[in-house]
C-alpha cells in the first residue's frame, strides 16, 4: 500500500523551473497554488509574472520542466508586440498555477527565432513536455487567449 502511494504521490510531481536562477524545483502537482519557493535562490517559482529566456533558460523552461510554457516571441520595435504585453501579464497571472509565460526577443535570440521557424511576430508558441503542441501568430486580446490556451491545455485550464 505505501509504495503504491508514493508512486501515485511521484506520478503529480511538476518540474518547474525557477525564473530567477533557471533551477529545476520539483513540487507535488496538488501543491502549485502553495507559492512554491526555489530551494536554490528562494525565489517564488510561480511568480505570475513572465519569463525573459535566452537560449539556455528556454532549453531549462521548455525543454525539461514539466509545467507548460506559453513563449511569447517578440521584438521590442514591433508595435502589436508591445500591445500584447499587458495582455500577456495578465495571462501569466491567471495561469500562474497552470504554465509559465517564457518571451523571447527574436532580435537578440536569431537561433531560437530560426528554429521554431518564427516568420511574424507576435508568435505564441505553448509547449508542454518539450513538445509544440499550439502555435498563434498575431496579437489578441485576453478572452481570445484565453479561449486558445484553454482548447489548448484541455483540463488543466484555471478555474
Amino acid at each position: 500500500m505505501h509504495a503504491e502511494r508514493t508512486a501515485a504521490d511521484h506520478a503529480h510531481k511538476v518540474l518547474v523551473a525557477c525564473p530567477q536562477c533557471h533551477t529545476l524545483v520539483r513540487v507535488a502537482g496538488e501543491r502549485l497554488a502553495d507559492r512554491p519557493r526555489c530551494a536554490r535562490c528562494k525565489a517564488q517559482v510561480l511568480s505570475g509574472q513572465p519569463i525573459e529566456l535566452d537560449a539556455a533558460a528556454f532549453a531549462t523552461h521548455v525543454e525539461r520542466a514539466t509545467l507548460p510554457v506559453l513563449v511569447d516571441f517578440w521584438a521590442p520595435w514591433c508595435g502589436p508586440c508591445r500591445m500584447m504585453a499587458p495582455v500577456l501579464d495578465e495571462a501569466a497571472h491567471r495561469w500562474a498555477e497552470r504554465l509559465q509565460l517564457g518571451k523571447v526577443n527574436t532580435d537578440v535570440e536569431q537561433q531560437l527565432a530560426s528554429r521554431f521557424n518564427i516568420r511574424s511576430i507576435p508568435t505564441l508558441i505553448l509547449f508542454d513536455g518539450g513538445r509544440e503542441i499550439a502555435r498563434q501568430s498575431g496579437a489578441v486580446d485576453l478572452a481570445s487567449l484565453t479561449r486558445w490556451l484553454e482548447s489548448s491545455l484541455g483540463a488543466r485550464a484555471p478555474r
